[in-house]
């Protein structure tokens, strides 16, 4: 695959994505998009890829929208229609990483503003370098959030603390990101690459189908009845009850051995 405002490597079942604009704090111009959604396409294509993680090049995670990308300049004194932009390229990202067979870390390894914050949200599981932190930018430009920030934000601090972060535009540092339950974990900065890479390992001799699933289940869970859920939870452990990996499961836990899933 190749790309030139991203990296994608693939070790084993691991993919990685980078987004590499270091330059301009891995903010995403309309190219970056394109080229992550293609990027997206070609892993979801592969059936043995099992885990991806996604990170930046560089200080940052990712900065958000680049203000200088001609797609949110005025042309002739005419503001852009941002929201096309949005509609067009930014939700088709989003719904395609909450969509991936396979799991997703976001790995935070500097600032995190704006969409790049959401972005990282959009994940399964987030974990940061301590040093990382969060920013909702957009009212310091005169704009409302994107890229699902008000969602990702409501569902997991609530809405107190959704309204503060996104209106008064305030950094949220790693630790207490972790504290209020945002992001899943910290690492100090010399351990970063390390950590993330144990939990790419440790994912990736997981059930990978069965972990596509049970995001499904808790990203609707806010929006069933208790009845929904369970009707839900029951038609998908059925399916996962018909897999390989359960097979092997069951095996291995009669053998008293490790499971050796193979994601099928």
């Amino acid at each position: 695959m190749s790309f030139n405002t991203i990296n994608v490597s693939v070790a084993g079942a691991i993919a990685r994505i980078e987004i590499n604009r270091p330059e301009k704090l891995n903010s995403f111009d309309e190219a970056t998009v394109l080229e992550l959604l293609r990027a997206l396409d070609e892993l979801e294509a592969d059936r043995r890829i099992r885990v991806l993680v996604l990170t930046g090049a560089g200080r940052a995670f990712c900065a958000g929208q680049d203000l200088a990308d001609p797609a949110m300049q005025a042309v002739e004194g005419k503001l852009p229609d941002i929201g096309n932009l949005v509609e067009r390229l930014v939700k088709p990202l989003v719904m395609k990483l909450q969509n991936l067979h396979m799991p997703t870390v976001a790995a935070v390894n500097g600032l995190a503003a704006g969409g790049g914050a959401a972005l990282a949200l959009a994940c399964d599981i987030v974990v940061a370098a301590r040093s990382a932190y969060f920013l909702q930018a957009f009212s310091r430009i005169g704009l409302t959030p994107d890229t699902g920030s008000t969602w990702f934000l409501s569902q997991r601090l609530g809405t107190a603390r959704a309204m503060g972060l996104t209106m008064l535009a305030d950094k949220l540092p790693a630790t207490k990101a972790a504290e209020w339950g945002l992001i899943w974990d910290v690492l100090d900065d010399e351990d970063f690459a390390a950590g993330i890479k144990a939990l790419a390992d440790r994912l990736a001799a997981m059930p990978t189908k069965a972990l596509a699933r049970t995001r499904q289940l808790v990203l609707t869970a806010s929006s069933h009845s208790l009845e929904q859920q369970l009707s839900m939870e029951a038609t998908s452990i059925r399916e996962m009850g018909w897999s390989k990996d359960y097979a092997e499961g069951l095996a291995a836990f009669a053998g008293k051995r490790p499971p050796n899933f193979t994601g099928e």
